[in-house]
Order: structure tokens, then C-alpha cells, then sequence
């Protein structure tokens, strides 16, 4: 055991120990696209992992052995529940785990605010099942001062024992449990990376609980990096989206100038790419989609006003990738046009309605905003995905559509390509189509006076 757990609770202490030879039993909440994965990796690395979700479906599938997130193989469940994962909505099995990782969403609501009531509705969950030496680590994006001044105050008002969240002036006598931050850090779609080679920021209320984060994650990532206090995890995710963020409103705000003076934007930032030191390269798209990059930003803006800070350059990136789909239904009416047909009335088919290419997540994505107003305008909407058999109800929209097959493109008066899935071949796509409009240069190298980019 590690110096600083010398003065510890016998109990506290049990935890560390079996968190540091991996015999912890840790409870994920949360099992969507951050939880499920983070799950699977725990079991794999030797602990008792319990998943838990109040989504009944999702907790019947998994005990099941099924899998519903596409790039996640039901083999991986099947093995995992063979280690012992568990899944279930029953929380009082939290006064079991020596660890719980939150992984919840953190939306915004209609008035770009923070929607924290995932995270306060959790926490009120965990509260009566808290138990002694318990560390509890949020990985929901959020802004500074959540996990202190709103996660805190409910586990310690909620629970039954009297606990208390241990802190550097905590009495020696009290009965505690520990807190940190530690942003999740995963990227849908990419395989490039393993994620075991992504390191894991983690930051405590005190040490100790930096210290018994940082064995939880070190078991499965190769690195872990400590920081000061949670604050400063938490800010550290909100930079790494907000780099992406702006750098990404840079090229958007780029290619509508490079369009207008006919220059081939994707061919500059290829040739920018050449350099070698300075210089690391951003794409333009439709729109930003995700749980992370379309939000993070407004979550620091948001806090930000209460310390008397206006966070201009932030909120001007946002403002340029927001009005990204508007601009993408502007130049399919300006294709149409151009061809003698009014998007009043036309056929248009959107190809791809996941938010990056080649996953099955909705999540903000740019192609809904771009659905809606385009039958908003009157034209007659249809799409295809690989990935979605259906598109139903979500929190911000309601399209009720069905996956139209990629036959007789010809009888569309413009097939639109909004998420650029592998799948698609789009040499045929062009060659079978009337107008093909391209928001993610998705036809480069094809040659037809079809295609108009976007």
C-alpha cells in the first residue's frame, strides 16, 4: 500500500489494497457509449465489474450476453459475463463496490445551459447506498466546480451513515468516502488507437482519492496523469474540445471563403499538412455532432459569466459551427436551383445520419438539423444509413423516418452526402444520381459535373 494510506480507516484501506491487486469490485453507471466500454475494459483487467442503468432494455440485453452499440461484438459481453459482469438497475447493490464510476450525459437544454439533472438525479441514486471508504469518480464532460459544488453536496446530504467527502481539513475520526474528476476520453470510430494507450487525467478532492482513482485506471490504461484537484480535470476536457472546436470553425469559416473564390480547400490543408512542426490539420464539415465538441464549449461560456467573463473567441467558434447545416441546405437549394428546380417540392435523399462516419451514434449530429430544415423548406425528405434502420424520437427532434435503400438514386432530384460512411460507393452513387451535393468531399477524385461541393 501506498505511504499516504499509513493513516487510513481499516476499511478505507481494504478498498485501496484491493483496488491496487485488482480484486476492487467497481460499479459503472451508466452504460451507453462511455460506460459499456469502460466496463468491459475493468472486467478484462480482473475486477468484479456491476454495470448499472435505469434503461431496463439495455440491462436485459447485456445479461442476455447482447450487445446494442455496434462496434461493441457480443462476444466482448459474453466473455465479459463470464469474468462476472453483471448488469442491473438494482442500486442498492451499489453499497457493494469499492469503486463508482459515473459516466451519465451532460446535455444542454433549449437555452444552451447546462442539463446537469443526469448527474443530480445519479448522485440523489448513489446517495442512501454510500458506504465508507467508497470512491466515487465522475466522468460526465462538465464544467469546473461541478463535481465539488453539485456532486458533493447531494452524496453527502443524501446518504444514511453520515458520511462525508474526505478533504484535506477532514477530521481524522470521520467516516468518508473519496471523490475525483477523471474526463472520459473516448473517440467512436477511431480504431487507431487502442484505448488502453490513451492516458487517463485524473484529479482528487484530496490525494488519497487521486491516489485510489489512479489505481482504478491504471489497471487498464497505460498511463495515468494526476492533476491538482478536480477543477483541473475538469477544465482539462473542456480544452481539449474547445481546441477541436475552434480549430474546426477556422476551416468551416475557411471553406465558405475558398468556395466563393474557387479555391479547393481540402487540397490547401493537405499541402498545410506537409509541415511538419506548427501546424496540425483540421477538416470542414456540415456541422458538429457528438456528445462533447457541439456542447463543451457552452458548458465553460455558461460558467464563465459568473466570474464576469465573456468568452468571445468560444463563443464565435460555436456561432460558425452552428450555422454549418444552414449553410449546407443553402447550397443544396443554390444546386437545385441552378438546374431550374425549387427545393420547394424536390426529392432530396441524405446519405449518412450518424454524426462521423462509420458508427452508429446520433448524438447531436449534424444531419437531423439538416433533415428538419430541409423539409421545413418543403422539400420531400428521405435518408440511408447502414447504421440506422430507423431514425425515431430524440431529445431535440422527431423524424419518425424510415432507411431508404440506395436503389433508383436517379429518381431524387439530389442525393446529399452528409456523413461519409465507408460503405458507400461513391463512384455509383455518382453515376446514378441526378445531383450529388458533397459536405464531406467524400467524391474527391471523381470527375462529373454532377457533383457540387459544399
Amino acid at each position: 500500500m501506498a505511504m499516504i494510506a499509513t493513516t487510513l480507516s481499516e476499511i478505507t484501506g481494504a478498498r485501496l489494497d484491493r483496488i491496487n491487486n485488482r480484486t476492487a469490485k467497481i460499479g459503472v453507471i451508466g452504460l451507453g457509449y462511455v460506460g459499456l466500454p469502460l466496463s468491459l475494459l475493468m472486467s478484462e483487467s480482473g475486477f468484479t465489474v456491476t454495470g448499472f442503468d435505469i434503461d431496463e432494455r439495455k440491462v436485459d440485453q447485456l445479461q442476455r450476453g447482447e450487445s446494442y452499440i455496434y462496434r461493441i461484438p457480443h462476444t466482448e459481453i459474453v466473455r465479459a459475463r463470464e469474468q462476472g459482469f453483471a448488469a442491473t438497475s438494482d442500486y442498492a447493490q451499489l453499497s457493494e463496490q469499492d469503486a463508482i464510476i459515473i459516466c451519465v450525459p451532460t446535455p444542454l437544454n433549449l437555452h444552451r445551459e447546462p442539463d446537469l439533472s443526469f448527474i443530480e438525479n445519479t448522485a440523489k441514486a448513489i446517495a442512501p447506498w454510500l458506504a465508507e471508504g467508497q470512491i466515487v469518480v465522475l466522468e460526465s464532460t462538465t464544467y469546473p466546480g461541478t463535481t465539488e459544488e453539485l456532486l458533493i453536496p447531494i452524496l453527502e446530504s443524501g446518504n444514511r451513515m453520515g458520511l462525508v467527502a474526505r478533504r484535506a481539513d477532514t477530521q481524522p475520526d470521520a467516516k468518508t468516502f473519496q471523490v475525483a474528476f477523471s474526463p472520459e476520453r473516448e473517440d467512436p470510430g477511431n480504431d487507431s488507437i487502442a484505448r488502453r494507450d490513451i492516458p487517463k487525467v485524473v484529479g482528487g478532492v484530496e490525494p488519497l482519492a487521486t491516489e485510489m482513482a489512479a489505481g482504478v485506471y491504471g489497471a487498464i490504461f497505460n498511463r495515468t496523469v494526476p492533476v491538482s484537484s478536480t477543477r483541473a480535470a475538469e477544465m482539462t476536457k473542456l480544452l481539449e474540445n474547445i481546441y477541436r472546436c475552434v480549430n474546426i470553425a477556422l476551416v468551416n469559416e475557411l471553406k465558405m471563403l475558398c468556395l466563393k473564390m474557387g479555391i479547393d480547400i481540402w487540397e490547401v490543408i493537405n499541402a498545410a499538412a506537409t509541415k511538419p512542426f506548427g501546424y496540425h490539420p483540421f477538416y470542414p464539415g456540415p456541422g458538429l455532432g457528438g456528445h462533447c465538441i457541439p456542447i463543451d464549449p457552452f458548458y465553460l461560456s455558461w460558467k464563465a459569466r459568473e466570474w464576469d467573463f465573456h468568452t468571445r473567441f468560444i463563443e464565435l467558434a460555436g456561432e460558425v459551427n452552428e450555422a454549418m447545416p444552414e449553410f449546407v441546405v443553402r447550397s443544396v437549394a443554390d444546386a437545385l436551383n441552378a438546374r431550374r428546380i425549387p427545393l420547394c417540392g424536390s426529392r432530396v435523399l441524405v446519405l449518412g445520419v450518424a454524426y462521423k462516419k462509420d458508427i452508429d451514434d446520433l448524438r447531436e449530429s449534424p444531419s437531423l438539423t439538416i433533415i428538419e430544415t430541409l423539409k421545413q423548406r418543403g422539400a420531400e425528405v428521405f435518408y440511408n444509413d447502414p447504421y440506422f434502420s430507423t431514425v425515431g424520437r430524440g431529445r431535440h427532434y422527431n423524424l419518425n423516418m424510415t432507411c431508404t435503400p440506395l436503389t433508383d438514386l436517379h429518381s431524387y432530384d439530389c442525393v446529399l452526402i452528409v456523413t461519409d460512411h465507408s460503405d458507400y460507393d461513391y463512384h455509383s452513387i455518382v453515376r446514378d444520381s441526378k445531383l450529388v451535393v458533397d459536405s464531406r468531399n467524400a467524391t474527391r477524385g471523381i470527375k462529373s459535373d454532377k457533383i457540387v461541393h459544399c
